[in-house]
């Protein structure tokens, strides 16, 4: 059923783009910020267990509706209920939207909103105008906004993709209140700022590794192999970390060579390589795992 569920959240996701802002989640905030400032003197020890705490509180209703909906009408109001939930935790920006609002700000010489969106593909404040930092981020960024979150949902449904969703969040959240620590002249990060980067990298290093396979199998596999061998540099603990940078050298060595090598060129390249990954890679595996499934 997760599977059916799946697909059918990823064909309609494209006609609810009115919806995409919900998927932001802003009354979690003030949650995140409480948490932060009330375990702002937490041992290192203990972050990652708080962090784990918060994560698993906030998805206790997504869990207990998930269970209460078992059995019920032939599954139909479960199957209902995962593709909603499926809806809301993708994002929360989509990447082609955010693509296609990069080019009408470059189209419109639109200086103002091309920074706004380059941090928020680059993240923690940064801003580029170099189009293999977006192209990378990009290639990154799909990890966190789409194919974790499938990864988790192919696995514990509903409430899986809630969980990383949750955490994803977050981190953002972290990464804000790591800018406001150095902004006050604080050094090292937080302890649960660092726990919840901990915790997120767990949740995404499988998906990551699956991802960059896929990567190497829809692009150009001995480029995607060449990415991979190239060495993260330790320039961040928030993002791009060691993941999202072999991420981004794997997705830049898959995707195909182009005469322009503008911004806008390179981010639709990365996004045509991130769709062919997902629907000709990730959901023919994930379709012969089912049937495995029901097989056996």
């Amino acid at each position: 059923m997760n599977f059916l569920a799946l697909i059918l959240g990823l064909a309609v996701e494209r006609l609810l783009t009115q919806l995409f802002h919900l998927r932001k989640f802003h009354w979690l905030d003030p949650v995140f910020d409480l948490a932060f400032s009330k375990l702002k003197n937490i041992s290192q020890i203990a972050a990652p267990a708080a962090t784990l705490g918060i994560v698993l509180l906030l998805i206790l209703p997504i869990g207990l509706m998930e269970f209460s909906l078992q059995d019920q009408l032939a599954q139909i109001p479960l199957f209902a209920f995962a593709v909603l939930v499926l809806l809301f935790c993708l994002g929360p920006r989509d990447l082609a939207e955010e693509i296609n609002d990069y080019r009408i700000a470059l189209s419109d010489n639109d200086q103002q909103e091309m920074a706004k969106l380059s941090r928020e593909f680059l993240e923690a404040g940064a801003e580029s105008e170099s189009p293999a930092e977006i192209e990378a981020a990009i290639y990154a960024q799909a990890n966190n906004s789409v194919f974790s979150v499938v990864f988790w949902f192919f696995l514990l449904g509903p409430t899986g993709a809630w969980m990383f969703r949750v955490l994803d969040l977050m981190r953002r959240r972290a990464i804000h209140h790591s800018e406001l620590h150095a902004a006050n002249g604080g050094d090292d990060l937080p302890p649960l700022v660092r726990g919840t980067l901990v915790l997120h990298r767990l949740a995404a290093w499988i998906p990551a590794r699956l991802l960059m396979a896929g990567y190497m199998l829809a692009g150009s596999y001995d480029g995607a192999v060449a990415g991979w061998r190239e060495q993260p540099e330790p320039t961040t603990e928030l993002f791009p970390g060691p993941d999202d940078q072999r991420l981004g050298f794997v997705g830049r060595g898959a995707a195909p060579e182009s005469e322009a090598d503008d911004i806008a060129t390179r981010a639709e390249i990365a996004l045509k390589l991130v769709r062919r990954t997902l629907w000709m890679i990730w959901c023919p595996a994930l379709a012969v795992l089912t049937l495995y499934g029901w097989i056996n």
